[in-house]
């Protein structure tokens, strides 16, 4: 594969004359619907020859939801060994509650694309945030730990799921030892019956480091009490903080360089966003408000508003402004230079593998790109 940016003047006609690649096989790749527009510094998948031999073997995580559409979800899973189902919860007793959309669609595909299904497990509570009480309770009640783990032995083979994801997010400080106890209790059970279970890290660049999203993750301990575990490298951009990358390279980087000090590098996968964000300007805290889009549609965004594709050399991400209805945009997102940038990461620090979140929408060239880069595992 080689990346190709637009130019003044180009077409997708002449980009194919002039590269000697067939006109479909562009148009296929990056997804360029009729009649075929293309914005100035967006970055074209071009297939040429045969991948290499010598390709690294990574384990490649996606997260879904149920809702999932069937032809995105068969398009994605021969480029996942895992796809983590999102999500199942619990109550204060410990009850499983599994998610209010049936799940046995992505399990039974998983399965016919050898992709193992992860039950993913989240304290989501009933506004559909983390819930700091319910993560509490579940790390310092045994009889209700217990009976969630019980109930998650019985949900696996029922069900057809091969692992189990942690994903707890803000975590109170006091619940930091007690929650990396519990993982590593579920894990001591679980794999005793030949389930691995894997926990999510929110991306910290120090053992100290403050913010409620931060505080009740230890590296160490969490890589000691799981099999593996997902780095979150993403959300820097979000949707109620200021326009910037999603996952601006400098700041993965850090993370990763500190995550390697804490845990084994074979343990981690990283975490990669198949998103971007579309902000109004100007950003006024507590107000302003990102409109989640992806990455096929930020370039038509560009486009429809003939606007060029910038790239941040520092963060490593392409972006642009437009201005509509009168009102001003920035938006942020990734294409094959971003990731391509990102993917270098896991063999540069002997990475497991890498994470997406989430699957929801197709991002044809990502996953080109990466099977152009790795061996894929598949169970």
């Amino acid at each position: 594969m080689e990346i190709y940016i637009v130019q003044p003047g180009d077409t997708v006609d002449s980009i194919a004359d002039a590269q000697g690649v067939p006109l479909d096989t562009i148009l296929y790749n990056n997804q360029i619907p009729y009649p075929y527009r293309l914005a100035v510094g967006q970055a074209l998948l071009l297939t040429k020859g045969e991948p290499a031999t010598d390709r690294r073997l990574v384990s490649v995580n996606g997260y879904a939801y149920p809702f999932i559409n069937s032809y995105v979800l068969e398009q994605t899973l021969p480029y996942l060994s895992e796809l983590s189902v999102f999500s199942y919860g619990f109550d204060l007793q410990g009850n499983l509650i599994p998610p209010a959309v049936d799940d046995s669609r992505m399990i039974s595909a998983a399965w016919n694309f050898q992709t193992a299904p992860i039950l993913t497990l989240t304290p989501l509570g009933p506004d559909g945030t983390f819930n700091e009480y319910l993560i509490t309770q579940i790390t310092g009640d045994m009889t209700a730990q217990n009976q969630l783990i019980d109930q998650l032995l019985d949900t696996l083979p029922e069900k057809g799921f091969l692992g189990v994801n942690i994903d707890f997010e803000f975590i109170a400080a006091k619940d930091k030892v007690p929650f990396a106890d519990f993982v590593a209790n579920a894990r001591a059970t679980l794999n005793a019956r030949g389930y691995p279970v894997s926990v999510a890290l929110a991306p910290k660049t120090s053992d100290e480091q403050l913010g409620s999203v931060y505080v009740g993750m230890d590296y160490r301990l969490l890589g000691e009490a799981a099999d593996y575990a997902l780095l979150m490298t993403y959300e820097w951009g979000y949707t109620y903080g200021p326009p910037m990358a999603v996952a601006p390279l400098n700041k993965v980087r850090e993370v990763v360089s500190y995550a390697v000090t804490r845990i084994a590098p074979e343990q981690l996968s990283l975490g990669i966003p198949n998103y971007g964000y579309d902000w109004t300007l100007p950003y006024v805290r507590g107000v302003t408000k990102a409109k989640t889009i992806g990455n096929v549609e930020a370039i038509q965004i560009a486009i429809e508003n003939d606007v060029p594709i910038q790239f941040d050399p520092e963060a490593m991400s392409p972006f642009f402004r437009y201005v509509k209805d009168g009102a001003e945009h920035e938006v942020w997102f990734e294409d094959v230079r971003s990731l391509k940038a990102k993917f270098a990461l896991v063999p540069e620090f002997g990475l497991r593998g890498i994470g997406y979140w989430q699957i929801m929408q197709l991002f044809r060239a990502n996953w080109l790109l990466l099977a152009d880069t790795f061996w894929i595992e598949k169970r």
